[in-house]
């Protein structure tokens, strides 16, 4: 499939294998890594880029998207599937490089990417987390029109330390 979606600070299209070098360049960084789950390793490394596009290669539907500034992979965004009874519900990740963070560029994504994942997946709910202390993405999940849910307290563990963590959802009205 050959997504894209043109915005006005980026656009949301498919990942390519052209794109490994500005990956490894930007997501080689700990400020970004220390906000995501343990599915975005600190180092990021060759081996991590391979093994992504891998992984992006053997998906039946794109979910998984990057996000392109002029003309640049700056960061992804994409869904992770629930199963069973959690099969219309997805969780929402995104990164954004750090030189582009302050833009609008993320909230922008985030407002593009939610309501069409929710048609293009028959979802009934997406929902993110964010760190307590990461006021930038709580920021950019109420931009966006997500509501906040609550605190989950100790919900992750990272860098030795018990992290609480924001809910977020957009759900289907």
């Amino acid at each position: 499939m050959n997504m894209r979606i043109e915005l006005k600070n980026c656009v949301l299209r498919d990942w390519q294998r052209s794109d490994k070098e500005s990956l490894l360049s930007l997501a080689n960084n700990f400020n970004i890594a220390r906000n995501l789950s343990h599915l975005f390793p600190h180092p990021y490394g060759e081996a991590d880029a391979e093994a992504w596009f891998s992984m992006l290669e053997s998906q039946a539907q794109t979910a998984h998207l990057a996000i392109e500034v002029a003309g640049r992979a700056a960061g992804g965004i994409g869904i992770r599937m629930g199963e069973g009874v959690f099969a219309r519900s997805a969780e929402l990740g995104y990164w954004l490089g750090e030189p582009y963070w302050g833009r609008g560029i993320m909230t922008e994504a985030v407002s593009a990417f939610a309501p069409y994942a929710m048609a293009h997946f028959a979802l009934i709910r997406v929902y993110a987390y964010a760190d307590v202390g990461n006021s930038g993405s709580m920021r950019v999940l109420e931009k966006a029109g997500f509501l906040r849910e609550g605190i989950t307290r100790a919900s992750a563990f990272k860098y030795g330390k018990a992290v609480d963590r924001v809910l977020y959802a957009r759900v289907v009205t």
